[in-house]
């Protein structure tokens, strides 16, 4: 059975707790967090099926936040605020929300909408569930909760740390050139980008192996590029 992902972001802790109670009973996964700044970093290492969103925060209002999450992502969003002017309600959907739901509210009107944006998004939206885990000799990366872990040890790694692995743990055992890793995890073509690559590189091997002058893991090919060990 496949269990869903849910963030709540509110600068309310009380509020969160409170949302947080009510989506576990329907047996949701719940990441917590406390502005759109870091709603932004939760979704840069974990897989979100859908986002519980307030307005008013500080740092990062809910309505900015949207915005910056419809650039990459379309997942659900559902904004719950204080502010209950159709005006606002406008905004927030103009801006690519998917629902409003107004402050307080009904718990169980809440969790009916969070499981009717879910629904939506699984079944008929764009949705697609991944093979959940690739794993190579105690190196462990689960691609639904972004994690990794090496030998039962969870690894900390940045955004771009993390695609840099999960593309050659896709293909364990291909050679990629230092073009190849930039171009499909940066997303444009490379000029002059071998340093930072190499960089990169370096710090998931300071993080994964357990002697990174002798990898286990991640392999340089010289004069060609990078890949994982079968």
């Amino acid at each position: 059975m496949q269990t869903y992902n849910v963030l709540v972001v509110d600068d309310d802790a009380e509020i969160v707790e409170a949302i947080s109670i009510y989506l576990k009973k329907e047996y949701l996964n719940v990441y917590a967090a406390f502005n759109g700044l870091e709603a932004l970093q939760v979704l840069d290492k974990q897989e979100i099926h859908l986002i519980v969103l307030d307005v008013m925060m500080p740092k990062l209002d809910g309505i900015e936040a949207t915005l910056r999450i419809r650039e990459s992502r379309n997942i659900p969003i559902l904004i719950v605020s204080a502010k209950t002017e159709d005006a606002d309600k406008i905004i927030g959907l103009n801006a690519g929300a998917d629902d409003y739901i107004s402050k307080p509210f009904n718990p169980l009107e809440l969790t009916a909408r969070v499981r009717s944006q879910l629904r939506r998004y699984t079944r008929l939206g764009d949705y697609k569930p991944t093979d959940e885990v690739i794993s190579i000799r105690g190196l462990v990366l689960n691609k639904n909760m972004r994690t990794i872990t090496v030998d039962d040890e969870e690894v900390r790694l940045t955004a771009t740390e993390y695609k840099i692995l999960e593309l050659l743990m896709e293909h364990k055992g291909r050679v990629f050139s230092i073009d190849e890793i930039y171009e499909k995890v940066w997303k444009e073509p490379n000029f002059n980008g071998e340093n930072t690559v190499a960089v990169h590189v370096r710090r998931i091997r300071e993080k994964i192996e357990i002697n990174p002058r002798e990898p286990k893991y991640l392999k340089v090919v010289w004069g060609i590029g990078y890949k994982i060990e079968k």
